[in-house]
């Protein structure tokens, strides 16, 4: 079972010269044959991998990163989604991923945590009701661009996070979809989230989020309350 305090001592490790994540892969194998005592060899889900699974290092250099994101997701207990975040974060030359974790709000923006409530509703759809959003693109495929357009005017003129980070937000949302159609859908239904105020504003109503059965943000059911163990703030 997964420990917080495991989390927590990673945590400080990423934010310490000391273990700051590898960028790129799991594992750098030549850094990791040079100095094997040193965390620094893996990026930030393979010291969780590592650390707090228990995983070796030649399973780390083994392991596809789609079987990667899910494990890191169980045992920090997010959805696919933030850990696919926590991984596109990490990858950045000027990435801190402890903060997608501790600090969402500083990627994600103000709606952050209806983001991660819908990530989470994502994380446990099935396969129906990723049929359904596929229909429901498939139906609306007309109309999808000039909202595309609208979602990401609108998610870019609330201001409220860095433009590269609100990238890695949309590309962790269809990356996390498990349909084709229904990818662009989820990554547009973020954008839709992060500008929901200026929507509002302009008077537009969403388009992408009702295929998910989402009229309002307040439709979008609430994650557990053990959510990232503890790590992860609660929101709102």
């Amino acid at each position: 079972m997964t420990k917080v305090s495991d989390i927590q001592s990673i945590l400080t490790r990423w934010d310490s010269g000391d273990g700051k994540p590898y960028k790129g892969s799991l594992i750098d194998w030549k850094s990791y044959e040079t100095d094997p005592e040193s965390m620094g060899c893996m990026c930030a889900q393979g010291q969780v991998l590592h650390a707090v699974g228990g995983w070796d290092f030649a399973k780390l250099r083994n392991t596809a990163q789609f079987e990667a994101d899910i494990e890191t997701a169980k045992l920090l207990n997010i959805s696919r989604a933030h850990a696919i975040l926590l991984r596109n974060i990490n990858d950045k030359a000027d990435g801190a991923p402890s903060i997608v974790l501790t600090d969402p709000g500083r990627v994600l923006g103000d709606q952050w945590s209806k983001l991660l409530d819908m990530w989470w509703m994502f994380h446990n759809y099935t396969p129906d009701e990723w049929r359904k959003v596929d229909a429901a693109w498939a139906a609306g495929d007309a109309r999808a661009a000039a909202a595309w357009a609208a979602a990401r005017d609108a998610a870019w003129a609330a201001g409220d996070a860095r433009a590269a980070a609100r990238a890695d937000a949309w590309d962790a949302a269809w990356a996390a979809a498990a349909w084709a159609a229904a990818r662009d859908a989820a990554r547009a239904a973020a954008g839709e989230i992060q500008g929901s105020a200026v929507m509002a504003e302009r008077g537009q109503k969403p388009f992408f989020l009702p295929m998910f059965g989402i009229t309002s943000l307040d439709d979008i059911p609430a994650r557990p309350d053990d959510y990232g163990l503890g790590v992860v703030p609660k929101g709102e």
